[in-house]
């Protein structure tokens, strides 16, 4: 959390919320001792939000496996989300499934504001099983090319406070991603996309290319794909690179 912030927040409502951000694709059901570690809050003050979380239907705590899993309230919630961005998402669709097939890898569009990096739309190739992650997943800054890519497009203010806030945590990890935003921002000035170095799953290679600008103050990153023993390889900056930044071109068209 952004300490600049604090004093205008609903603390409520903001632990609430840090409850609810304990939960991801990867860890989707959460004791009450795990949600006391991940938040740090007390343990009463923790059961008396998870009991209005699960009121409000965000969460739901399962008999079956003694913990609490997220609640379709959330789906609900989302759905307003991926609506306003439906006729967009649909134009552009057809251009994203052309160059999946083309590579029988996946293309993606994520779109970011502020710290929040989100898979809004994919079109996997045909034969692609490597990767297939669900629309909505929140995408590793530090971790991926498209993280990347969209810090680089963060006003400098939010992409400084946001390394001072992993400095004061993590500082490896800080130094990591200093080295890495430096080789995204070389590969973006000679190439037009930059590149993951296998830092989040070594089993795919991908290139990022974000829009020059946002979108009603979003942020849109394009992606594509492939898995590390495809032919296509080879042909990053001849071929792949190109095709995605057109597609990227393209859209800036659309949306102007």
């Amino acid at each position: 959390m952004n300490s600049d912030t604090d004093g205008k927040l609903v603390s409520a409502l903001v632990r609430g919320v840090s409850i609810l951000r304990c939960f991801s694709n990867k860890c989707q059901a959460l004791s009450g001792k795990e949600l006391v570690d991940m938040t740090g809050l007390p343990k009463p003050t923790l059961f008396r939000l998870t009991e209005t979380l699960c009121e409000l239907g965000l969460l739901r705590y399962s008999e079956r496996l003694s913990k609490y899993v997220p609640g379709l309230g959330l789906l609900n919630m989302s759905s307003p989300v991926l609506t306003r961005l439906a006729a967009l998402r649909q134009l552009i669709r057809p251009q994203m499934q052309a160059l999946a097939d083309l590579t029988e890898g996946q293309v993606q569009l994520a779109v970011g504001s502020r710290r929040q990096l989100c898979l809004v739309e994919l079109a996997n190739g045909m034969g692609n099983s490597a990767f297939r992650p669900e629309v909505g997943v929140q995408i590793s800054l530090p971790r991926t090319a498209t993280g990347r890519a969209y810090l680089l497009k963060l006003p400098d203010e939010e992409r400084e406070a946001y390394m001072r806030d992993l400095r004061a945590t993590s500082p490896e990890r800080a130094e990591a991603l200093a080295q890495r935003l430096d080789d995204a921002r070389r590969d973006l000035a000679k190439l037009g996309f930059c590149r993951s170095h296998l830092d989040l799953n070594r089993a795919i290679n991908s290139i990022a290319v974000p829009l020059s600008e946002p979108v009603d103050g979003e942020y849109w990153v394009f992606s594509l794909t492939i898995p590390v023993f495809s032919p296509l390889n080879e042909k990053w900056d001849s071929e792949l690179g190109p095709r995605l930044t057109e597609l990227a071109h393209a859209v800036e068209g659309v949306v102007g």
